[in-house]
Order: C-alpha cells, then sequence, then structure tokens
C-alpha cells in the first residue's frame, strides 16, 4: 500500500468535499475500519468525515445498515444489493451526504469459486444517485485490504468532483 499516494488522494478528496460542504461516511466490512483510519489520519478531516460503521458481521449490516436479511441471504454479503444497501444504510445512520460502502472477501479463506479471495464489492452514494463497482484484487491479505481503500477513494473522487 503506497501511503504517499493514498495521502494525497484523501487530501484531494477532502477539499472536493469540503467545497461542497459534503460530509463522508464509511460503511466498512472486509477494511475493517482501515479506510476510516486513513481518513481521520488526515489533519483537517473533522471539517467533511462524519464517521463510519464496521459491519463486519450480517448482524450489524442488518441492525445498523438496515441490509434486509433477505437481500443478505439471497446474494450474499459480498454482493451488489447488499453494498448498495450499506451505502444508503450508512448516510442515514451516520447523517452524512457521500458514503462509500466496502464489502469483500479478503483472504487468505473464505474463498469460493464464484468469490475467489480478493473479490470485493464496492458503492458510492450521493445525494443524486448511487453505483456499485465489483473488484478482483490480489495478493496477501494486507494487499487487498490497501487496494480496496485506494479504490474506495479514487471512486470518492469521481463522484464528488
Amino acid at each position: 500500500m503506497d501511503m504517499n499516494l493514498i495521502s494525497r488522494a484523501v487530501v484531494e478528496l477532502g477539499e472536493c468535499l469540503r467545497v461542497e460542504d459534503n460530509y463522508l461516511a464509511t460503511a466498512e466490512s472486509c477494511t475493517g475500519g482501515l479506510l476510516a483510519s486513513i481518513l481521520t489520519d488526515t489533519p483537517g478531516s473533522s471539517e467533511w468525515f462524519a464517521g463510519s460503521v464496521v459491519a463486519y458481521s450480517n448482524e450489524v449490516k442488518t441492525n445498523l445498515l438496515g441490509v434486509s436479511s433477505e437481500i443478505l441471504e439471497k446474494h450474499g454479503a459480498v454482493s451488489e444489493p447488499v453494498v448498495l444497501a450499506m451505502a444508503q444504510g450508512v448516510l442515514k445512520a451516520v447523517g452524512a451526504r457521500v458514503s462509500v460502502a466496502i464489502s469483500g472477501i479478503a483472504g487468505p479463506s473464505g474463498g469460493t469459486p464464484d468469490k475467489p479471495v480478493g473479490t470485493v464489492w464496492m458503492a458510492w452514494a450521493w445525494p443524486s444517485g448511487t453505483r456499485a463497482r465489483l473488484y478482483n484484487f490480489s495478493g496477501s491479505r494486507e494487499d487487498i485490504k490497501g487496494q480496496a481503500v485506494m479504490a474506495a477513494v479514487n471512486g470518492l473522487l469521481g463522484v464528488t468532483k
């Protein structure tokens, strides 16, 4: 994980959010709060970062973020419908205007033929819409989490510019 690259991207993200007077929220599963930690390492982030929910278990996804148990049963936690629901749910839970949700399989175990290690779904929500994207990262658990954080920040830059 190239922390200099991520730090520069986060500073740019903060500037975009501050200009638009938007607050950001994150809903993280496989990254376990790494994104929120990196965001709050940035001086001045309290001006644009509202908070985070680390929704590692399905119960937290359901109880705090409003992801329906039916969606979880039908699609699994690592799926487009779940991250879209997480992104919308964290907006409400935290009171933000922009969000990102991340759910995936960081490994080294837990993968399946349909969803191998490195499979990560992300969704972004903002006042005028939502979008989701599937990623297939590789490397160690740490590598996958770092790649997911960078992709999340890049996606946020895409919806805030």
